[in-house]
């Protein structure tokens, strides 16, 4: 974050996949960027925050299906929950940027032409291992246990296409270089080394385009072809300043970028991205932080488990401040951390009505009671407050140097706690009770209202809201978020008349939380049984009987272009092959299905689907929400050996 040359600061998040609405981890990332830059601008930077939305790829196609649209109604409709989201944080961004907008399309295909030119891009073939969910290539040294993705944990697909190469390992050894000559490019430290653990083992050159995929960026000399969604993506952070339009602006800003992102994404911020930078002669980014994952209550999020943190919920349920505060205060920035709504209150009680609001209320009570609302003169005296603030000045400024938000917090906090002994060690409440200690009852009160005027002004990059109420009841008309740290001075509040005093924080009482918390989970897990259980009117064990079941495999799987649901399917059923139409497209791959093996209908009555003729069904059990199918897994006998054509009873 430190630049001693020019005070500008560009900030950006990842721009968020939309196959699906957001979640806790979006909201981390975008409360720690908007943290960042708050800081930034008040510490007299110019500063750039952008934020924004990934909307092409196979997920995207594949989501869009499910529903029944076409992939650009999808993504007009979901991008729009991460705009509402930076409203309902509260974000300062000052563009958000979507992959399907002009400005980055003609900027993707600007930088793809202008690298096949130079030779940097090349036509062959691939065939790899395949990550569907996180559209990657994964090679085989980087595989997790049972050739599955080392990210996600799912099965790979083996997969064969022609695509266009970008030659990235010509440039490694430069950006080896560059990291050793700059080991803050890459934080925290433990992501560094993984980084350069990972450049030292060997780059291969990197697949940049998708002939299977129809949802992209087409290439400008190849429309067969669309951009790989990775490359598409990280061009953004170009794009959004001005790349091709605005040279100018570009040039302000790009030497000063700094990305924030989730740890899951590092290799492709810290090694494909800088790789294409190189190539395309722009500096590196100063800076790419790397921040942890959140459980649940000691689970990992998902949507199966039920359990994924909704951040409006959040919001709605405990305020936005509060939720803000939690996020930066509860782990260390750059650790994975574990979400629980029983520790939110906890901070909301402890933290932020005991110590903050606690002060706040004491100190004006106090002022108003016995100085009649008006802040007296501290005349230059020094005071152990006025001594400990410069150190706090400091030291949050050195953890918001270092992204290091959770120290910031401590430091702040060890202030209005020592504030609040200050209360009790002096006792203007005895004070007040003798005349011949006016002064000192001055000196008490002035040094408590400074002591709320700079809490309110260090909290206000992560709680603005709050540091505005806290200043407007302390009769200051300003807004802290545009006062500049540096020339904060102490004792400039002498005089001041005191505004009308609120609860901060209210308390929320604990048991009456678990209470409700408890209903709330019981009539959730009724809502779901309900939705389960949709039971078909009873038949005879003869009317069962008639259902002939047995075990085929799937031998190929083919599109039918007229249809957007189903597949046209070959299986094998030992004896005899048969067709079967299929309405599974919006879940799997046909790379993913061929050699499957399934549970046949075989007894159906044929029927015509689209113009091809279907012999049988292939049973799976799906997972719905409001009558729609969002998770479905085809039955398949446990014991593969089985042989073909076995019926099932």
């Amino acid at each position: 974050m430190n630049d001693n040359n020019n005070k500008v600061f560009y900030i950006t998040t990842p721009i968020y996949y939309v196959n699906d609405i957001p979640h806790i981890g979006h909201a981390y990332t975008t409360v720690a960027c908007d943290t960042a830059a708050r800081y930034k601008r008040m510490k007299g930077y110019d500063v750039h925050f952008l934020t924004g939305t990934d909307e092409h790829g196979q997920k995207i196609q594949t989501a869009a299906q499910a529903k029944g649209e076409s992939p650009q109604q999808f993504v007009d409709r979901i991008h729009m929950k991460f705009r509402e989201l930076c409203k309902a944080l509260n974000a300062s961004n000052d563009d958000f940027i979507r992959t399907t907008e002009e400005r980055h399309i003609k900027v993707v295909q600007s930088m793809f032409s202008k690298l096949i030119e130079q030779g940097d891009i090349y036509k062959g073939t691939y065939s790899g291992y395949y990550c569907v969910p996180d559209e990657t290539y994964v090679p085989e040294n980087a595989m997790g246990p049972n050739k599955t993705c080392p990210d996600c944990g799912r099965p790979l697909t083996i997969m064969e296409e022609e695509c266009y190469f970008f030659k990235a390992s010509k440039y490694v050894p430069q950006l080896i270089k560059f990291y050793e000559e700059h080991e803050k490019a890459v934080m925290p430290k433990i992501r560094y080394n993984e980084i350069m653990s990972f450049l030292r083992g060997g780059v291969k050159d990197i697949a940049v385009s998708r002939t299977s995929l129809k949802w992209g960026i087409p290439l400008p000399n190849d429309e067969r072809h669309v951009v790989y969604v990775w490359f598409d993506a990280l061009v953004n952070y170009a794009s959004a300043i001005g790349y091709l339009d605005d040279p100018e602006k570009f040039a302000y800003w790009w030497p000063h970028v700094r990305h924030m992102v989730g740890k899951d994404i590092i290799r492709f911020h810290c090694v494909i991205w800088p790789l294409m930078l190189l190539a395309l002669g722009l500096n590196l980014p100063v800076e790419v932080f790397a921040h942890g994952w959140w459980t649940v209550e000691g689970e990992k999020m998902s949507k199966s488990k039920g359990n994924v943190v909704d951040p409006f919920e959040m919001v709605k349920n405990y305020g936005l401040d509060p939720f803000r505060y939690f996020l930066l205060r509860e782990v260390p920035f750059g650790n994975d951390g574990d979400f629980s709504e029983l520790a939110l209150v906890g901070r909301i009680n402890s933290d932020l009505a005991n110590d903050l609001g606690n002060l706040l209320n004491r100190t004006l009570q106090m002022i108003r009671s016995y100085r009649g609302g008006v802040v007296p003169s501290l005349n230059g005296e020094k005071s152990d407050l006025s001594e400990l603030s410069g150190q706090i000045l400091e030291r949050v400024d050195e953890a918001m140097n270092n992204y290091a938000f959770d120290e910031a917090l401590k430091a702040i906090w060890e202030f209005i706690g020592r504030s609040n002994k200050f209360i009790d060690e002096t006792m203007p409440w005895k004070l007040a009770k003798d005349e011949s200690q006016n002064k000192n009852l001055d000196f008490v009160l002035a040094n408590l209202y400074e002591a709320l005027r700079l809490s309110a002004l260090l909290v206000a990059t992560v709680m603005p809201e709050t540091s505005k109420r806290i200043w407007e009841q302390l009769g200051i008309d300003e807004d802290p978020v545009k006062y500049n740290y540096d020339s904060f001075k102490w004792g400039e509040g002498s005089g001041n008349k005191i505004g009308k005093s609120e609860v901060l924080f209210p308390r929320i009482d604990i048991d009456e939380w678990k209470k409700a918390r408890k209903a709330k989970e019981e009539e959730k897990k009724l809502q779901e049984s309900a939705a389960v259980i949709e039971h078909e009117e009873e038949i005879s064990i003869d009317d069962f009987k008639k259902t002939e079941m047995r075990v085929a495999r799937i031998t190929k799987c083919e599109e039918i272009p007229k249809s957007k649901k189903l597949y046209k399917l070959e299986v094998d059923l030992g004896y005899e092959k048969r067709t079967v139409c299929s309405g599974i497209k919006a879940f799997f791959t046909p790379d993913e299905l061929v050699g499957k093996t399934v549970i046949l209908v075989t007894n159906l009555k044929p029927v015509k689907l689209c113009g091809v003729e279907s012999n049988g069904m292939i049973l799976a059990a799906s997972v719905k929400k409001d009558g729609v199918s969002e998770k479905l897994t085809l039955l398949e006998p446990e014991d593969k050996s089985i042989p073909l054509g076995s019926r099932v009873s």
